[in-house]
């Protein structure tokens, strides 16, 4: 999927950034796999803690401090930030429980996304992934993702 999805922005002349808190960068590691990424991805931001949304990326500390990290308000945030501190059409944010754990209102496996595309609306969404392990609930939110950036490549 991602040399589809490199071959996709490169066709359209988009560069690609990540904001990325559960994943750790998994995004980023996905698309770097690949040759010649390099003409298309721009950059990843690794923003596991709330501090680091906020210097890095802008997320304003109200918004954290009302709704919490792993929120669409958050990923709203981060897609947008990530966009604004890079030179790319196109970004996508990742924050989520992967577990062990949760609480009874955010549980293991709630996967926030947020994609943000040059001059037009960000949109966010929420993923309840379920209690499938830390590694499987970080590598289908990789996966979400890749296919979200996919979508905002299709003509």
């Amino acid at each position: 999927m991602s040399a589809e999805l490199l071959a996709a922005a490169r066709a359209r002349g988009w560069r690609i950034a990540t904001a990325e808190s559960c994943t750790g960068g998994m995004v980023a590691a996905a698309l770097t796999d690949i040759p010649g990424s390099s003409d298309v991805f721009e950059r990843g931001f690794v923003t596991y803690s709330n501090l680091a949304k906020q210097q890095m990326i802008g997320v304003r500390a109200e918004t954290l401090a009302a709704h919490g990290a792993v929120s669409e308000q958050v990923a709203h945030e981060m897609a947008e930030g990530a966009l604004a501190h890079s030179d790319t059409h196109l970004a996508v944010s990742i924050t989520g429980i992967a577990g062990p754990g949760g609480s009874e209102f955010k549980p293991e496996g709630r996967v926030c996304f947020g994609l943000a595309v040059k001059g037009a609306q960000t949109v966010t969404e929420t993923v309840e992934f379920g209690a499938l392990g830390r590694a499987n609930v970080r590598a289908a939110s990789r996966d979400h993702a890749l296919a979200l950036l996919a979508r905002a490549l299709q003509p």
